[in-house]
């Protein structure tokens, strides 16, 4: 089933098997309810980062990354494409240009701040989220200023004010600190992640800003790089197969997440700030795989070492003598600690379909008058 990395992995007929999921999964044909070009900008980590890491270090990955949608290598951690991608879709707009992208960008519909590897602290860490955030009023500053003087393809100061804002950051903030810390102490630290992003919001709304998108994190104990890496016993492994204390982190992160949020809608009434359950989508899916037509829920696709993870810190994806299951595999897990195109895709269509969403608005709330 899996196959030794050593030359671009060709695409194989059990493509349209994963074809098929997808269309089932996320019809990429919806009908649009933006009665104005949508505008978004996002913030965030690997989880939403189109290119902007691998633009500012100037690297290529090899195959098989990309493998399932652009037949190349395309900034993004996944053999596809990421949720934000198909949230785009959802919204018959293009996918967001990274920031740091100096070769023929696109920044009609908006920018993407997000870089892998990025967290909420150090603030002005290269690429924290305090850092995005000053990157994306730089933008806008240029922006207004070079579209008053006529030049085309930016974005002017009335599509700042009904953009959407979305953030999508946390995730590295835990397995940091959960490396080398017991849980009390990294539970303790997560009001300053939590505060960081408020800080954000605010930042964002004092320039104009009033539609938000809040992403939480996802069930990180559940990814096959945290079990393989992470010594265990009995007692911290739930029902299925993952680590309860990395979960239990996380959970109390989106408790207090949500809490925020909450604390915001009172705080600028006139902002609509969404609060969307990743979590919840996340460990759904990986609990109910088999329902929704994947295997090995805790496996990585691409990775070494075979069952149960696959996953080895020292051979990961794209290195020699690492592996990759077959291109339609149904696997959630592409490298370990990204998702494949298809398990996005799956997150995305329960994103728009208002289930896990806190007020449960559609999408494209932002883009209509």
């Amino acid at each position: 089933m899996y196959e030794k990395q050593q030359a671009p992995v060709p695409l194989l007929p059990c493509f349209i098997s994963i074809s098929v999921i997808l269309s089932v999964c996320f019809p990429l044909n919806v009908e649009c309810g933006c009665s104005r070009s949508p505008v978004i900008f996002n913030m965030g980590d690997s989880n939403s980062d189109t290119g902007g890491f691998y633009s500012g270090l100037g690297i290529i990955m090899p195959p098989p990354e990309g493998r399932a949608f652009f037949h190349k290598f395309a900034g993004r951690l996944s053999d596809g494409r990421l949720i934000i991608d198909f949230l785009c879709e959802n919204l018959n707009t293009n996918y967001l240009t990274p920031y740091l992208e100096s070769l023929g960008p696109n920044f009609s519909n908006g920018a993407n701040f997000a870089i892998s590897g990025s967290r909420t602290l150090p603030r002005y860490d290269p690429f924290s989220l305090g850092v995005q955030g000053r990157q994306l009023f730089r933008f806008q500053t240029r922006s207004i200023e070079l579209t008053s003087k006529g030049v085309k393809g930016l974005i002017g100061e009335e599509d700042f004010k009904n953009a959407l804002y979305m953030i999508d950051i946390g995730q590295n903030d835990l397995v940091g600190p959960f490396s080398y810390l017991p849980y009390p102490q990294v539970i303790e630290k997560i009001p300053t992640f939590i505060a960081e992003i408020k800080f954000a919001i605010l930042s964002i709304y004092q320039h104009g800003g009033k539609k938000f998108w809040v992403h939480n994190t996802g069930p990180f104990g559940c990814l096959p790089q945290q079990l393989a890496t992470t010594s265990k016993n009995a007692s911290d492994i739930d029902q299925y197969g993952c680590l309860q204390s990395r979960n239990d982190g996380a959970r109390e992160f989106n408790k207090q997440l949500k809490a925020l949020c909450e604390e915001l809608r009172d705080e600028i009434k006139d902002a609509t700030i969404v609060y969307v359950d990743i979590f919840a989508i996340k460990y759904d899916l990986i609990a109910n795989s088999t329902l929704y037509g994947f295997e090995n829920p805790l496996m990585a696709c691409c990775g070494y070492g075979g069952p149960p993870y696959n996953f080895d810190p020292k051979f990961q994806c794209t290195a020699p003598g690492s592996n990759v299951c077959e291109e339609g595999s149904k696997y959630i897990s592409w490298d370990g600690v990204h998702y494949t195109e298809a398990a996005n895709a799956f997150v995305a269509s329960k994103i728009v379909s208002t289930d896990y969403s806190s007020p449960p608005l559609k999408f494209d709330f932002f883009c209509k008058t």
